[in-house]
């Protein structure tokens, strides 16, 4: 399959046959914003998903995408395929896709069973609740982005490897042989490659390991059309290849991990990766409409928000109230503005005790919306986690930082119905934006998730609390939300996106999308987004997102609004079936990013 090449801002809401068309959007109020992003007509933005009856992968990388679907061709497994595209991203998605970070697995096997796998990074055992402040308790400013001192011990290769074992078909070398190929024979660059890679050239300068990937020999950046070759990074592969966690945890990759952080700073030390394990959990699940959600439980608060978004929302006729509508944004955006309070608690369970059961309580969602008179925005400042009584003189949040889309997600199904739903991610783009000496392994800067001090934001505008204050061994916090949703007990949709704390919306969104408002999962994906988070304030609209009226009535409702692009690359998976009642897969990929596809099998 040819590789997609769009501009890459996201092009307007068009959705055929829908509530909405291009025409009536436009007409709305939104105009040739609604019609052109970027020079690219919104009847060049799909609206129909890919079909097919073996499988589907969806992946922000088209290549990953094609790797996992040969898998899959060639009679691995969903979880085989899901190894296969992490190791694939690792070298065609060096921006998110990772061996040096980690993430988390939802996955659903064809008896019914649910699993979660954490393989998030810990924290160092050298790490320190204020490693990142100095003598007055002030943050100090990129300490916990940038540089080996953000650094947590990797999870990815640990999980891959438990994935493959426990629920795999296939040998670890095959699946790692296509990421060695890609590394070792390297890939043509395109504008959307580039524009990544364009996003941290100053601070790969600044490091010579980075500089020798990510840098020509001259210094110069790499150019559209150019071999994009990582050879130190396929022999580092082909070791985790013939070696396993072995290689990565205790032998030599770790060992050069180790020095290259004692180098320049970091406290990294071999212990640390020797004691690192990914565990095994029970995924949150709650319903929807009939639908049972199996989505991320503590230590992300994803899972979390995005069930208690829906116990509230739940209670109301979103279809009959509309898309987008005045009445439906508003209930969305209160749900919201509750569900992100309530979640600003929460910590590794291995740390701190989580109450969510009160928080996913059907009646705690009646009693929400019990004080919900939508005659006026609700004030966030007023909310006390798990408390549906509204307090007072309660202190305000913070400032937040403008939100980047960093990390990403794929969705994949086999012909059997076993589905993955994983998020994985370095955190901000090329994480600590360092490399590990020859290994070619970019570093994650995922200590900036923990409450660097409490009250203080993160780099996603995330507020911290003593529940995800730094510990030595502990996970910090997470928004990752991968989700897979069944009803009558088969699978109907897998789903999940990158945004950072925007994720849990990305994923109630195209949810919504597709059950309240029939959207085919394409669709679904392309919605425009709104987000509230409890603090900041403002509510958060992607620049097309509501139609003028509807922006007007909730400024006089006192709701202040905050327009940015586009944010999140949706991936997701519908199952249907046909019209002779066989089982289809319909793939829907996210085009605010171009190069992502979702490839059939």
């Amino acid at each position: 399959m040819k590789r997609r090449v769009l501009q890459s801002a996201f092009g307007a809401l068009l959705l055929s046959g829908s509530c909405f068309s291009v025409a009536a959007y436009a007409q709305a109020g939104n105009g040739a914003d609604a019609l052109a992003f970027g020079g690219t007509p919104a009847e060049n933005i799909p609206t129909q998903p890919v079909a097919a009856y073996n499988g589907m992968v969806v992946s922000a990388s088209d290549l990953a995408a094609k790797v996992g679907a040969q898998v899959l061709k060639d009679g691995g497994n969903a979880a085989d395929a899901a190894v296969a595209v992490a190791y694939a991203m690792a070298v065609t998605y060096p921006a998110a896709g990772n061996i040096g970070g980690g993430g988390f697995l939802t996955i659903r096997l064809p008896n019914g069973e649910a699993h979660f796998v954490d393989f998030r990074e810990k924290a160092p055992s050298a790490a320190t609740e204020k490693m990142y402040q100095d003598k007055d308790g002030k943050v100090i400013p990129n300490a916990s982005v940038l540089g080996w001192k953000a650094v947590g011990v990797p999870g990815t290769v640990a999980g891959m490897e438990l994935v493959r074992e426990k629920w795999g078909s296939k040998s670890r070398a095959d699946l790692i042989e296509p990421a060695i190929k890609l590394a070792k024979d390297g890939y043509v660059l395109t504008k959307e490659d580039v524009e990544l890679l364009s996003t941290s050239t100053s601070d790969f300068a600044k490091d010579p390991e980075a500089a020798k990937i990510f840098l020509k020999a001259d210094g110069t950046p790499w150019k559209v059309g150019d071999v994009f070759r990582q050879e130190d990074l396929a022999r580092t592969l082909k070791l985790i290849a013939e070696k396993g966690n072995d290689a990565f945890y205790k032998g030599k990759i770790a060992k050069e991990i180790v020095a290259a952080s004692a180098k320049h700073g970091g406290i990294l030390q071999m212990k640390d990766f020797a004691s690192y394990q990914p565990r095994i959990m029970q995924p949150l699940t709650c319903s929807y409409r009939g639908y049972t959600i199996d989505t991320a439980p503590p230590p992300s608060g994803g899972g979390v928000a995005l069930c208690e978004m829906l116990n509230i929302i739940s209670g109301y006729d979103m279809h009959k109230l509309g898309l987008q509508t005045l009445p439906s944004a508003q209930r969305e955006i209160e749900a919201m503005r509750r569900a992100y309070s309530d979640r600003r608690d929460l910590g590794d369970p291995a740390f701190v005790k989580n109450d969510i059961e009160r928080f996913l309580n059907l009646q705690y969602a009646a009693d929400v919306r019990k004080t919900l008179n939508f005659k006026q925005a609700v004030n966030s400042a007023a909310l006390v986690p798990g408390q549906v009584a509204l307090a007072k003189n309660v202190k305000p949040g913070v400032t937040q930082t403008h939100e980047k889309h960093e990390t990403t997600h794929f969705s994949i199904i086999d012909k059997n119905g076993m589905a993955v739903s994983m998020t994985y991610t370095l955190n901000g783009w090329f994480g600590a934006r360092v490399v590990a000496g020859n290994t070619g392994i970019v570093m994650n800067d995922e200590m900036d998730d923990f409450a660097t001090a409490a009250g203080q934001a993160n780099m996603y505008g995330i507020v911290g609390s003593k529940a995800n204050a730094i510990a030595p061994g502990k996970t910090p916090l997470s928004s990752m939300t991968p989700t897979i949703i069944s009803k009558d007990n088969q699978p109907f949709m897998v789903i999940g996106s990158p945004g950072g704390s925007r994720i849990p919306t990305i994923v109630l969104s195209v949810l919504t999308g597709v059950i309240d408002y029939d959207l085919n999962i394409q669709q679904a994906i392309n919605l425009p987004r709104i987000h509230q988070q409890w603090e900041p304030v403002p509510v958060q609209l992607e620049f097309n997102a509501l139609s003028p009226a509807v922006r007007e009535g909730l400024k006089k409702k006192g709701y202040p609004l905050d327009l940015y692009s586009t944010w999140g690359i949706a991936e997701g998976i519908v199952v249907g079936k046909d019209q002779d009642g066989k089982r289809i897969y319909y793939g829907g990929t996210d085009y605010r990013h171009t190069g992502g596809a979702a490839v059939g099998e």
